[in-house]
């Protein structure tokens, strides 16, 4: 005999409380890759069955990332896919706000064609347009640019 059956007494059953590392160095790696705007491999992964609304600890999205990082074709690629354009982190940011405060109009423009909200969140991608004296994107999003 060779040692004790796979399925006997002494088998190896991984413990349920145990994080899977494996999974999560995967998923970090996922999130980086929507940092660095890898659209075709991000691509790959979703088509594989990776959930296109896939959050970290802190609830950034893959799109959140791409978006805020300036990644307009992962933006869209995404989106395409069936991202939330609106969907909100665990601080109530949303990717178009994120797009307007770091000034990414290929971004904006991405996000809006896909369905985005500017009022949406607090603040808002509007609120956040205003403040930063961005008026390009407050034309976009149909507002007054302010007192002139």
């Amino acid at each position: 005999m060779n040692g004790p059956p796979a399925n006997g007494p002494h088998a190896h059953e991984p413990h349920a409380h145990e994080p899977d590392r494996d999974l999560e160095d995967f998923a970090s790696r996922l999130f980086a890759l929507a940092r660095a705007g890898e659209t075709a491999r991000i691509v790959d992964y979703v088509e594989a069955g990776v959930p296109v609304n896939l959050a970290n600890d802190k609830g950034d999205t893959l799109l959140m990332l791409a978006a805020y990082h300036g990644h307009a074709g992962t933006v869209r690629a995404l989106t395409e896919r069936g991202a939330d354009p609106d969907r909100a982190n665990d601080r109530g940011q949303r990717p178009l706000a994120g797009a307007v405060f770091k000034k990414e109009p290929e971004v904006v423009r991405a996000l809006l064609d896909a369905g985005a909200d500017p009022h949406a969140g607090s603040p808002s991608a509007a609120d956040t347009a205003r403040m930063f004296g961005h008026t390009e994107f407050l034309a976009w999003f149909g507002e007054p640019r302010g007192p002139r």
